[in-house]
């Protein structure tokens, strides 16, 4: 078991972390390129898994008119698109349900950028610009979704420990203690189950403060779901339970060792009506969502889907203290940086 240690002070805008080198010595440093060959390796697990299950990779769009709006805190970057305003994509959520429409299991392994508050640098864990795995697949439900992130975290972990036994050893990573961490299925809890166990120390009882949620990761003895957010925590794409209302069929996967979560997933929303509720619901207008809701209006798949972080998985499975080890050329919130 790993133990939290407390987090630092968050660093002044402009200062990288304590520890970080420049961007040459970044890229020389031979543990460096040893993450970047595990991070290879993960990718090509994850892609030999959701190719075999039929899913067809596109490639998401850069920018659009709107992007995903649930961001705890973080901004969106505008851009001039040919005088009007679009957004670079903190998400690939609204093109993976429109792309349903052309093919049955879809996935993206795309880069998103959202400015995370100052703040955010203090958990090891964010980015302003990283990349997901990101999938989605016509008719199932959020238990098969489940299931599925689980196949492909198992699926990249065991091909990282094949293909880059030897990067993961550089690193002083044990193998045999990764592929423990994937050997049994992943236990399942209740958002709620988790509030009561944490006591006062969560936050409002939706979203999970980060401190809190590293320490439940350290108490961890291998990765698990947590099921069943309420309502309010997470976009208006994702589907309430009809037997739960407030209660959403969404879903976390935390990783062991203090490292969080590393994947966020649910059952999607299709109905026209329910989502454009939702849309009020959250103070979205559903005016900037002309392109999407077209679609939706014209008839979506129901759906269920996930977005795995591709620098969280690493700095997991590669051992690294902070996530920004996990990128070439990081972008940590706050720091200016090429």
């Amino acid at each position: 078991m790993t133990i939290m240690k407390d987090l630092p002070m968050p660093p002044v805008a402009g200062s990288p972390p304590a520890g970080m080198p420049s961007p040459r010595e970044h890229l020389m440093s031979p543990r460096t390129q040893a993450v970047l060959k595990i991070q290879q390796a993960l990718v090509a697990g994850a892609r030999a898994v959701l190719s075999g299950e039929g899913a067809v990779e596109l490639f998401q769009p850069l920018i659009g008119p709107v992007t995903d709006p649930g961001a705890r805190g973080a901004k969106q970057v505008d851009v001039d698109y040919y005088g009007h305003r679009y957004k670079l994509m903190a998400s690939a959520i609204l093109y993976k349900q429109a792309s349903l429409v052309a093919f049955d299991k879809v996935f993206f392994i795309a880069p998103n950028v959202r400015l995370e508050p100052l703040e955010t640098s203090a958990t090891h864990r964010h980015l302003a610009e990283f990349h997901q795995i990101d999938v989605e697949f016509a008719g199932a439900s959020r238990d098969d979704a489940i299931a599925l992130a689980e196949r492909v975290v198992r699926g990249a972990v065991r091909h990282a420990v094949t293909a880059q036994g030897d990067a993961l050893r550089l690193l002083g990573r044990d193998t045999a203690t990764l592929e423990a961490f994937v050997a049994e299925p992943f236990k399942v809890v209740r958002h709620g189950d988790v509030i009561r166990q944490l006591g006062g120390a969560h936050g409002d009882g939706t979203e999970i403060e980060w401190p809190a949620e590293e320490r439940l990761s350290g108490q961890a003895s291998a990765p698990f779901f947590i099921v069943d957010y309420p309502k309010g925590s997470r976009g208006f794409y994702d589907k309430e339970d009809p037997a739960r209302p407030s209660t959403l069929m969404s879903f976390d996967l935390i990783a062991p060792e203090s490292c969080g979560e590393i994947c966020s997933g649910g059952e999607r929303e299709s109905n026209y009506a329910r989502i454009v509720t939702r849309m009020r619901e959250t103070g979205e207008n559903p005016a900037k969502y002309a392109w999407y809701l077209d679609i939706v209006r014209q008839g979506i798949p129901g759906s269920a889907g996930f977005g795995i972080g591709l620098e969280r998985l690493t700095r997991w499975v590669a051992g690294l203290g902070s996530v920004w080890e996990a990128s070439a050329y990081p972008k940590v919130p706050g720091v200016v940086s090429p």
